[in-house]
């Protein structure tokens, strides 16, 4: 008799655990949500919503709305239904691109297919997240124009403040009257690592794209093993973009034209500036009113030229190409800064103006060094044949070689 006593209090403890932890489950897939579309958006570069949001401790289902902070020139609709477990909760949904002020969309109007299916399942103890998205081939016709699509998949996955993406896209191949671009296989792996509001944030990507050929009539060109390299930071101080594009190959009628690498790095871009910035840019985008791009540049003019203060350089750090095809090589380095000095008599909004133009030119410095230089490269700049090392200085935006002004390239 006392163990039959027993089941009905522990039936209720059971049923009030699942119920406690049910809800929990909810509740905590909820907010890792909102923390991570809070922080998508922190960015500065994408507005985020969400819309017809339905909470509940089974089930929850809204829309994910992201579009760029400025235009229309494209929106991404994300709805979601997601199935919550104790221990895990399962997510599905559609992805809805549309593109132009009209906001056309990509599958549907413009595709003859229906648009991908992502799911993903949320892990409630670990915080995690891993999901993945198939896109189906397709084939898009207009005219003499013809784009083939051959399908491709992206995986995500992360928890909150460290993200990942990888995709990779089967060969498409587009084509217009005589000429043809083909490419892929592609892949991309992306890691992005943040702090609250993206305050600081990492990003690394590495892009492969295995072949790229452009044929028409009199010409086949093509490029192998294409690889990008990007290291992207902001910390308290500065922004700094790290890159290097590799390339295995590019070949014209079985001949290479063009093989080696290209390293170089921007600094010193004021993080604070770009932040304030990046806030700036935020707030008039959500006034939601026409505005012309050099009345947006006008208004955020104290912003942007803040950014500069700590006078931004881009350095070359390693130039290695060969083209055995035309003989010629460049190795070299160097490294290009700007004047930050007296900010208030540059105004970007009037960059269009060639007087302006001038003035922002005057503010570069800097120098670079082609080492062994071709003799025909020194030749057609008009310098001794016996030249090894080309020495460009920049001054004031004036470009001399070793030590004589730049000539015309073209008479």
């Amino acid at each position: 008799m006392r163990k039959e006593r027993l089941i009905v209090p522990v039936v209720v403890a059971l049923a009030v655990a699942w119920a406690v932890a049910q809800y929990l489950a909810s509740v905590l897939f909820e907010r890792e949500l909102a923390r991570a579309l809070v922080d998508l958006e922190g960015r500065g570069e994408l507005v985020v919503e969400r819309s017809g949001v339905e909470r509940g401790w089974l089930s929850s289902s809204g829309v994910v709305q992201i579009s760029p902070v400025l235009g229309d020139g494209w929106r991404l609709e994300l709805p979601y239904a997601a199935r919550h477990g104790v221990f895990s909760t399962r997510i599905e949904g559609g992805a809805h691109p549309s593109t132009g002020p009209r906001q056309l969309r990509l599958f549907g109007d413009w595709l003859p297919s229906s648009p991908p299916r992502w799911h993903a399942r949320y892990q409630t103890l670990g915080g995690t997240l891993e999901g993945s998205i198939q896109l189906a081939p397709f084939l898009i016709s207009q005219g003499p124009r013809e784009l083939d699509f051959r399908g491709g998949q992206l995986s995500f996955g992360g928890q909150y403040g460290d993200w990942r993406l990888r995709a990779r896209l089967q060969p498409w191949r587009l084509t217009d009257g005589v000429a043809t671009l083909e490419s892929g296989p592609v892949s991309l792996e992306s890691r992005y690592a943040y702090t609250a509001g993206a305050h600081h944030f990492t990003q690394h990507d590495l892009l492969r794209i295995e072949q790229l050929a452009w044929q028409q009539p009199g010409l086949e060109l093509e490029a192998h093993d294409l690889l990008y390299l990007s290291h992207m930071q902001l910390d308290d101080s500065e922004l700094r973009i790290d890159s290097e594009l590799t390339l295995a190959a590019v070949t014209v009628a079985d001949q290479v034209l063009l093989s080696g690498r290209v390293a170089m790095e921007v600094s010193r871009i004021n993080a604070d500036a770009l932040r304030a910035a990046l806030a700036g840019l935020r707030r008039e985008a959500a006034q939601a009113r026409e505005i012309a791009p050099r009345e947006l540049l006008a208004r955020l003019e104290p912003e942007l030229l803040a950014i500069l203060i700590d006078s931004p350089r881009l350095d070359l750090e390693a130039v290695d190409l060969d083209s055995p095809m035309l003989g010629l090589a460049a190795r070299g380095d160097g490294a290009l800064f700007f004047d930050p000095r007296r900010l208030e008599e540059l105004s970007p909004s009037r960059l269009d103006d060639t007087s302006e133009q001038a003035r922002w030119l005057a503010r570069l410095d800097g120098d670079f060094t082609w080492h062994e230089v071709p003799t025909v490269v020194a030749l057609w700049l008009g310098l001794p044949l016996s030249t090894r090392d080309l020495e460009i200085d920049v001054i004031r935006g004036r470009v001399r070689v070793n030590g004589r002004p730049m000539p015309s390239l073209w008479r």
